[in-house]
């Protein structure tokens, strides 16, 4: 146990070890462990229980238990033990008193609830589910139309099984490392080095996602406003508030920028159920709408519809981006209100399940209505007059501005780490950078058009670095034995998987933007 002066004291090894270190404990300090005591008679008559965080190791667990003074109840020391080489079965302490008391910690005599703040599980999985089905959805019809129909649909559902198991190795580094950060965590494994390295593709990949989602605003807003008030929009006022310009900076400046002064993402658990509830009124509209627009938007008679086509590592990017959420699972893990491996695990299953199955059936559905003219938003597709889709590209909109908070907490957290690691948190810094980062992602909206240009190369460039690279290679760091075994060669697999989407992804990306008037030309003509 751990003494009010925080030493470490043996860990009984026997019931009557256990007695004595007990009325020892509570007669020096008056501490009470908040987990409350089970017995069971088949082991011994003594069994303390310890709050286990997790029972999912491979080679180390960290365990948590805190206390409480008796005279005032607040918590006052928190100490862990790890134990180490203990494989997943051998590791299970309690699973279901870990189960049933998710929300609270227990006081051990009377029982009652200790509330410790955070988010609950269904918060933290409209958090994750809005991490992953957010502004890269739209251009999944695209990347079926790079990749051609049966490769698209296969690489979408080997994608999302990657990315499930990849963020559980997350997690699990976490738990080896004690790492709480992603920048932690590769600086834990590569120093200085890789902490750079992870520096520049994660801000990359939050910034990404934040100039996204102000260039989807321009594509959606202005084009609703002039359909619902057609009026106003004539004249020369409703044509400046109209505006493609006007309408990205207010909603970066009114709407985005203060949710993103938020230093919990917790809190935008709500917004981000309504994200969710967003996007599945997004895929309906297009499901009602495709076949009754006019056909001359809709692929030609007889067109083919492709199998197989040539801009696979494209379509790898686009989907990369669209499914990567490991720049800001960290955070999201980090808020549950008790953060263990078994609840986050849960989190990420059900998550990627719903996400998976939302993205195969906007992405087929998009791609069979238009085949070869299917464009990087999916919604572009659609005329501007009509009513459900602009429903749908108005809730798209407002989805926008429940994620963009959420990438501006990766990158506000990436130059937290370089710059101000050892300094206390500072109220008028961070209102700085936050500040900085909106501005900075303004510009690119307002100077930016393509989204999918946009969605292949940050996905191909930071979303396969972050999600096929880093927690493999962090895990074969991290692991007891040799390097290279048979346990290790899917996370050797995953590493070359995600060089090779790196590298050929951004080069055919930036061709494909150079050499392509359609990549040049997919900005809706509203100023």
């Amino acid at each position: 146990m751990f003494s009010s002066a925080g030493k470490h004291h043996k860990l009984p090894t026997s019931s009557a070890e256990a007695d004595q270190a007990s009325v020892a404990d509570s007669g020096a300090t008056q501490h009470d462990v908040l987990w409350p005591t089970e017995r069971d008679s088949s082991v011994s008559n003594t069994a303390y229980e310890l709050a286990p965080h997790d029972r999912h190791s491979s080679e180390s667990i960290s365990s948590s238990f805190m206390f409480r003074d008796s005279m005032d109840g607040s918590i006052e020391h928190a100490g862990h033990f790890r134990l180490r080489n203990m494989d997943a079965a051998g590791s299970s302490f309690s699973a279901d008193h870990s189960r049933d008391r998710t929300d609270h910690v227990y006081d051990r005599e009377s029982d009652t609830p200790v509330h410790t703040g955070g988010a609950s599980m269904i918060s933290s999985f409209f958090n994750l589910t809005n991490a992953i089905v957010g502004a890269g959805v739209i251009g999944l019809p695209y990347a079926i139309r790079q990749a051609g129909f049966i490769i698209g649909v296969l690489m979408i559902i080997v994608l999302a099984l990657l990315v499930d198991w990849t963020l559980r190795v997350l997690a699990l580094n976490s738990k080896l490392s004690g790492q709480q950060t992603y920048q932690g965590l590769v600086e834990h494994c590569f120093g200085r080095t890789g902490l750079l390295a992870n520096s520049f593709f994660q801000g990359a990949m939050a910034g990404g996602g934040m100039a996204s989602f102000i260039v989807i605003v321009g594509d959606t807003l202005p084009h609703v406003l002039f359909a619902l008030m057609p009026s106003v929009g004539q004249t020369g006022f409703g044509q400046f508030v109209f505006s493609r310009r006007f309408v990205i900076a207010f909603f970066v400046i009114f709407m985005a920028y203060p949710l993103s002064l938020y230093r919990d993402v917790g809190k935008l658990s709500k917004t981000s159920a309504f994200a969710v509830v967003a996007m599945c009124t997004i895929i309906a509209s297009v499901i009602i709408e495709g076949p009754r627009i006019d056909s001359e938007l809709r692929a030609e008679r007889g067109s083919p519809v492709v199998l197989a086509n040539t801009g696979v590592f494209q379509a790898v990017g686009i989907i990369t981006f669209a499914f990567v959420c490991h720049h800001n699972s960290f955070m999201i893990y980090g808020s549950l209100r008790k953060p263990t491996l078994n609840r986050y695990f849960e989190v990420i299953h059900i998550s990627t399940v719903i996400a998976t199955v939302a993205s195969l059936i906007i992405a087929i559905i998009g791609y069979i209505y238009f085949r070869e003219k299917t464009q990087g938003n999916i919604l572009n597709n659609f005329p501007q007059d009509n009513l459900l889709i602009n429903i749908a590209r108005s809730l798209f909109a407002l989805n926008m501005i429940t994620t963009f908070p959420m990438e501006t907490l990766v990158a506000r957290e990436v130059i937290d780490q370089l710059m101000f690691r050892n300094q206390e948190f500072s109220m008028k810094r961070h209102v700085i950078i936050t500040t900085v980062l909106c501005a900075l992602c303004l510009v690119v909206g307002e100077t930016v058009c393509n989204l999918g240009v946009l969605l292949e190369l940050t996905g191909g460039l930071s979303a396969s670095f972050l999600a096929f690279i880093l927690p493999p290679a962090c895990y074969i760091k991290l692991c007891s034995g040799p390097k290279l075994s048979w346990k290790t060669v899917p996370h050797w697999l995953c590493i070359c998987f995600g060089f090779t989407v790196m590298v050929l992804s951004t080069v055919l990306s930036i061709r494909h933007a150079v050499v392509s008037q359609e990549a040049n030309g997919s900005c809706w003509n509203v100023q």
